[in-house]
């Protein structure tokens, strides 16, 4: 991404920083430094204010700091200097008034470090420290074109490993070894590695929502749930569900097949700017309801994707806020039965300034 990106990105945050009545963010968070300078290496912090913009890192990464991050002031500690001494250097050479830090993100002992280490400002009075929860991931949550980009890419890899794999699924494969292969080919396709830990959960394994792929067979039932995404080496994800047919289909599946799809189809039909957040969740939970498997879709319909495979805003009944255009969220509704099996259907889906658009194209039928 150009510079100026980066630039406008770190400018939506002062505009917050302003409104927060602070003087200054440190900001600890690795993708939220990614996000607001291109830099793609840990270990590092950002001081960013009206009056101070500094990427505080070590020499390990110098030379890649020049690279990514043209014009960018830095500050490159050696071995000889701990992390917090230099942040705290840094800070007490800037002075701001008031320091707010990731306060979701910062921990009680590096807060107190923290407060140990800097000095004071020109008045002689102490740096006060504020917390300051969320203000990068608010930003993060609207997409421009080039996440935009990026997200459509990770989809269209995901969805090319997953027909490769499913063209190479045979019994005798294992729910481990079929993860495996799904990444294998995501990687082989471009990206830089799985989303996360892929779920493929044969029969009754599939009632849990989080399940981890173990030795059972694909041959040992007749469905299987597939849940993947692929993460490109800019760092941004998709995150797609399906069903998949691997012998003759209990009627029961079928059933909960077509309520799921229906509460789906339900859920991104009222996708559009200003919905929300808990209204749209409530689309899709009435279909379950009202077929009488309320008890058994315990979490919320969706999510955001992005630098992480679970971003702002959330889609559930205790959400608060609307969605916004740039925002790209899953849905995904499931119902979970123990001891039988569970359906779960997602979709990457994108809110345009008119409506919607789902960004993934996969069939949804049981195959």
């Amino acid at each position: 991404m150009p510079p100026e990106q980066f630039l406008a990105r770190q400018e939506k945050l002062l505009s917050l920083i302003r409104e927060a009545g602070v003087d200054a963010l440190l900001v600890t968070g690795v993708s939220n430094v990614s996000y607001l300078t291109g830099f793609s290496g840990d270990s590092s912090a950002l001081l960013i204010g009206p009056s101070v913009r500094v990427l505080i890192s070590d020499s390990r990464y110098q030379t890649q700091i020049a690279e990514e991050c043209p014009g960018l002031e830095a500050d490159i500690r050696t071995q000889k200097t701990k992390q917090p001494d230099q942040i705290a250097s840094v800070v007490s050479g800037a002075k701001p008034a008031k320091l707010a830090l990731e306060s979701h993100i910062v921990t009680a002992d590096e807060f107190a470090r923290l407060s140990d280490a800097i000095g004071k400002t020109d008045s002689g009075k102490p740096i006060t420290i504020k917390p300051l929860a969320s203000a990068v991931e608010k930003l993060r949550q609207v997409k421009d074109d080039d996440e935009i980009k990026e997200t459509r890419r990770a989809i269209h890899i995901a969805e090319r490993a997953f027909l490769a794999m499913k063209a190479t699924l045979t019994d005798d494969l294992t729910e481990r070894q079929v993860a495996h292969e799904l990444e294998h080919s995501m990687r082989r396709l471009g990206a830089d590695r799985a989303a996360f830990e892929p779920i493929i959960a044969v029969g009754d394994h599939s009632a849990l929502p989080h399940y981890r792929p173990g030795e059972r067979r694909i041959g040992e039932s007749t469905f299987v749930l597939v849940d993947w995404g692929a993460a490109l080496p800019s760092g941004y994800r998709s995150d797609l569900t399906r069903v998949l047919a691997t012998g003759t289909v209990p009627s029961q599946l079928q059933e909960l097949h077509g309520v799921v799809l229906k509460a789906q189809l339900a859920g991104i039909a009222v996708i559009r700017p200003g919905a929300k957040l808990k209204d749209v969740d409530a689309a899709a939970r009435r279909v379950i309801e009202e077929a009488g498997y309320g008890d058994f879709f315990g979490h919320g319909l969706g999510h955001g994707i992005g630098l992480h495979i679970h971003e702002e805003p959330r889609l559930s009944s205790i959400a608060d806020g609307e969605l916004q255009p740039g925002n790209i969220v899953t849905v995904e509704p499931g119902i979970y039965l123990p001891n039988f099996g569970g359906v779960r259907i997602e979709d990457d889906v994108l809110v345009t300034p008119d409506g919607h658009e789902v960004l993934s194209s996969l069939p949804k039928d049981l195959d």
